[in-house]
Parts: C-alpha cells; sequence; structure tokens
C-alpha cells in the first residue's frame, strides 16, 4: 500500500490539440475537442450547393485494425462532366490531415469538409483511416495509405451488393489520390509506390483502373534542417513550429530523425524521385503555412527532373484552412482548381 501512496500522479507529458495526450506514465487519452469536431459555419452555407451528397460509413476497409472508411457521392451528376461526355464520375481517394498523431473521417470536422469537397468538384469522394501514432509510428500510415489504394482499386470488378451505390457510379480509369497536410503526405507516398511498383498494374483487371493524378494539399513534409518558411516563423496562428516538432516526435520511427524517407521525400536515405515516371502532381499551400517552402522545394525539385507538376499558392490562407473552413474563399477556390485539375488529367 505504501508504494502507491508514493506513486507520481502521473502529468500530461505531450498534447496534440487536446485530442491527444501522453503522459509520463506512458499511458494516452484520445478525444475529438469540439474545437476541431466541426468546421467553422458549414450550416450555413447549404445554399453555396446545388449538389446533394450521400455518404455511407463502413469498417471494412481493413478488418485487422478496423479502420472506418467514408464514401461520398454527388447525387446528381452535373456540370463538368459532359464536357468529356462522361456518365461517372471520378474518383478521389482523400486522407485526412493531422500530423500522423491524431484525426479520422469520422470527425464532423472532415466530414463536412468531405461532403463539400464531393460536392464541388463532382466526383466520389473516399475518405479512408490509417493508424495513428504514438501507439503506431510511421510506416505505419504508409503501409495503411498503399491498402487503402489498393481497396479502392479491388472495388472496380467486385459484385459487392453493399458497395454498388457508389461503384456503378464512378469511373474506376480515373482514379485520382489526394489528402492535406499529413494527407498530402501519403499522397505523395502513393504516387511514388505507383510509379516504383506499378502496383496497380499488378493489382487491377488489365486497363480497368487507372490513377490520373495526385493532389497534395499543403502536405507535411520534413526534415532535420529547417525550411526557410520554418526558420523565418511565417504568420500561421494554427500550426506553429512546436507544433510540428511534437507531431515529428511522436510519429518518426524510435531511432530515426526527420530525414526518414517517410518524412523527408529529399532525404538521405529516400528513394530517388528522378527516374521514376510519375502522374501529374497538383501541390496547393497556404501563403501563410509554416510548411509552405518544403512545398516549393518540392515542386522545385520535380519540377526540374521533368515531372508535370504544379503549383498555387492560396493567398491569405494558413495551415489547414481546407478542412477548418470548406467554404471560405480561398477553399472555393482551390475546390475549383482541383475540379480542373482532374478534368485536366481525366482524357
Amino acid at each position: 500500500m505504501s508504494g502507491d501512496a508514493t506513486a507520481p500522479t502521473p502529468y500530461v507529458v505531450e498534447d496534440c490539440r487536446g485530442a491527444l495526450k501522453l503522459y509520463s506514465d506512458g499511458t494516452i487519452s484520445r478525444t475529438v475537442p469540439a474545437a476541431l469536431s466541426s468546421s467553422h459555419h458549414h450550416h450555413h452555407h447549404h445554399h453555396h450547393h446545388s449538389v446533394d451528397v450521400l455518404h455511407k460509413h463502413l469498417t471494412t476497409f481493413h478488418p485487422l485494425h478496423r479502420l472506418p472508411l467514408r464514401i461520398y457521392k454527388p447525387t446528381t451528376t452535373t456540370a463538368n462532366n459532359h464536357i468529356h461526355n462522361y456518365n461517372k464520375l471520378p474518383i478521389l481517394l482523400y486522407f485526412h490531415g493531422g500530423g500522423f498523431c491524431i484525426g479520422s473521417c469520422t470527425w464532423p470536422l472532415f466530414h463536412h469538409a468531405y461532403a463539400a469537397l464531393a460536392s464541388a468538384i463532382n466526383a466520389v469522394v473516399v475518405a479512408q483511416d490509417y493508424r495513428l501514432a504514438p501507439e503506431h509510428r510511421l510506416p505505419a500510415a504508409h503501409e495503411d495509405a498503399v491498402e487503402a489504394l489498393e481497396w479502392v482499386i479491388g472495388q472496380a470488378g467486385a459484385e459487392e451488393e453493399g458497395q454498388r451505390w457508389w461503384t456503378e457510379a464512378a469511373d474506376f480509369g480515373r482514379v485520382f489520390v489526394g489528402g492535406e497536410s499529413a494527407g498530402g503526405n501519403l499522397a505523395h507516398w502513393l504516387a511514388m509506390t505507383i510509379a516504383r511498383k506499378r502496383r496497380v498494374e499488378e493489382m487491377a483487371p488489365a486497363g480497368a483502373v487507372r490513377v490520373r493524378g495526385f493532389l497534395h494539399v499543403a502536405p507535411f513534409f520534413g526534415g532535420v534542417e529547417r525550411s526557410a518558411s520554418e526558420a523565418g516563423g511565417a504568420v500561421d496562428s494554427f500550426l506553429n513550429l512546436d507544433q510540428i516538432d511534437r507531431y515529428w516526435r511522436l510519429s518518426v520511427p524510435v531511432g530515426e530523425t526527420r530525414d526518414h524517407p517517410c518524412v523527408n521525400p529529399f532525404g538521405p536515405a529516400s528513394p530517388n524521385l528522378e527516374p521514376l515516371s510519375l502522374e501529374p502532381i497538383f501541390v496547393a499551400c497556404g501563403s501563410k503555412d509554416l510548411l509552405k517552402s518544403r512545398s516549393e522545394d518540392y515542386v522545385n525539385r520535380l519540377s526540374n527532373w521533368g515531372k508535370k507538376i504544379e503549383y498555387k499558392e492560396i493567398e491569405g490562407e494558413q495551415h489547414g484552412f481546407l478542412s477548418f473552413n470548406p467554404h471560405s474563399e480561398g477553399s472555393v477556390k482551390l475546390m475549383d482548381m482541383i475540379k480542373h485539375f482532374i478534368a485536366e488529367n481525366s482524357n
């Protein structure tokens, strides 16, 4: 008994936005704080959308880890599909952000953003979760992202009754992969994985599935050396340097540095991207985002290597804007750019 009396009370060692708390005794608590549970004004803006979105929540994507996924399908096919005479909708596999430590497609915040995205770009959006750190350090998230893409591709020929509501409306010849922040990092990983292994050909019936392009929204890349925008401390009230460091501290494999291949696309041990035949990539970042320089560096390097890559800086926006305020001027502009990128790369 006396031992119990002197045992120190566990205290919080790491706190990620209140959503994840790591205690001194190694225990972890997770919750969805009110500040992260819903996006700004989403309920005031339904009149912005002429398209209704059906969504379904599934837990079948990863039986081992029970990872949830949500699928969003516009109920009417409108506007930009008739340009190419397509009756079916493109598919966008999309991964949430949260520094590899927090977040889920089940959070109201992300849920509303994905419904708005599906409506704005007129595509089936498949939002899939991945294992989070520190319980599951990298590369767990990257492994799950590869399985997520395999799952989507596997639906092309599937006759599963429960999936027909979206598979019959979807064009598997026009699959796109994207994500915001940590999700943008995962989109990069999948672009590289497909180029290195030609996995799609291995996984799908010949010609039935094509991954056409990738969207990295403020991708969460890192490195041992600070980037210009990190060192310069850009004005970003949402994501500061302390938070960036905390996410990497909790997610980088034990004994590794931030030059790990899952963190730094150009680290000493990272695969060489120059010889790879990458599908087209669209990168966007807010002008106030601390991660901006890493996005610019990524685009410059790939562009110098002759890859088809474009970069858009969204004026006045900080990190996470697409999820936190999907109806802001910057978000509406970005969704329009995404819609254009998808149309451009659908031929």
